[in-house]
């Protein structure tokens, strides 16, 4: 696996939502792995504002918030264009602010209780937070 100052360069951030699991990936080797949490409604790819859902599809992490009311927060890059497009079709907002982020008070994991997003506990988020830099390919598979 390749290593850069003394920790795995994690290229590949892979959610499997029906497993409820999040995979670190450098090359093929699976680096990490976690139990997850995902949106309320969970079943399906994220239509519209407000739904529940947590996207599928192919996205990057593009920004970071350190100071996040969820413990700490990597942004998720939805909407894609693809799913703009559907939006705009079905006449909806696709909304978006789609983070993988740690627990709010009062939360305990792995229930799905988020608006979309993907939570660990804040621990683990520690760590995705160290492994894994923006720009990173994340993919959402059903």
């Amino acid at each position: 696996m390749a290593q850069k100052c003394g920790v795995y360069r994690v290229d590949r951030v892979v959610v499997r939502k029906a497993e409820r699991e999040m995979l670190l990936l450098s090359g093929e080797s699976v680096v990490r792995r976690y139990r997850v949490a995902l949106g309320r409604n969970p079943a399906g790819h994220k239509e519209r504002e407000g739904d529940g859902r947590t996207p599928e599809g192919r996205y990057t992490i593009d920004w970071r918030n350190p100071a996040s009311k969820y413990h700490r927060s990597l942004h998720v890059s939805y909407p894609n264009d693809a799913d703009r497009e559907r939006a705009r079709a079905a006449g909806v907002d696709p909304g978006g602010d789609i983070m993988i982020h740690g627990l709010k008070a009062g939360v305990e994991h792995p229930s799905d209780w988020t608006q979309g997003c993907i939570a660990v506990t804040d621990a683990e988020m520690d760590e995705i937070w160290e492994l894994v830099a923006d720009g990173v390919g994340v993919e959402i598979v059903a």
